[in-house]
């Protein structure tokens, strides 16, 4: 199973750290080991001191493909739920001065909370999808799909370009404006319209 995650795929986002509006897809991806699920929190680890939230719309593979065409692309996911893209925004700072890759501060244990799955045919539009992030019950962070750079059929043509699609891969397809540091006894909850999907803490 591999995670593929989107950068800077809302313009607000990437203006609010001071990064450019990337002209094609950003990709990085994940280890297994980041996934969360089930509510099970994330045990903030001490090499950092700045985790950032990142609430986005994940997309579950349904079927295997390569090289796919973006006109066949909604035939290869069926279901979608919200994560969490945690960053260690110090750790990635350091990196980026650096010219290294970002592997350590998007990756590590932990990083990836996943919610509960949704089959599509409860979304009336995979363009105008309204999600939002809650820290503590207060809403810190909302976006709409009819806002993304590359819609999803774009995310999954690129990307099959590169790699092939497993049945069970997940993409993260970007995180809107309003990221922001979490702190120990933080509780987030990711919700689609009005449905709550993702629930997790941080100790």
């Amino acid at each position: 199973m591999k995670i593929f995650c989107i950068g800077r795929n809302y313009a607000n986002h990437a203006k609010e750290l001071n990064n450019p509006i990337p002209k094609q897809p950003l990709v990085f991806c994940k280890p297994h080991s980041a996934v969360l699920k089930n509510g099970k929190p994330l045990f903030h680890p001490e090499f950092t001191q700045e985790i950032h939230h990142e609430l986005e719309i994940v997309l579950r593979i349904c079927r295997n493909g390569k090289h796919i065409e973006e006109k066949f692309a909604h035939k290869y996911y069926d279901h979608i739920s919200v994560g969490i893209d945690y960053t260690a925004r110090d750790i990635q700072r350091q990196l980026k001065a650096k010219g290294h890759p970002w592997e350590i501060a998007k990756g590590f244990d932990g990083a990836a909370p996943i919610g509960e799955f949704i089959p599509l045919t409860e979304i009336e539009d995979v363009n105008n999808i309204d999600f939002r992030l809650e820290k503590n019950g207060e809403i810190v962070q909302q976006g709409n799909t009819k806002d993304l750079l590359f819609t999803f059929d774009k995310l999954i043509a690129h990307l099959s370009k590169y790699f092939i699609l497993h049945m069970g891969d997940y993409i993260y397809t970007g995180t809107p404006e309003g990221v922001a540091p979490v702190k120990i006894g933080d509780k987030l909850e990711g919700f689609i319209g009005e449905k709550k999907l993702l629930w997790t803490k941080v100790l």
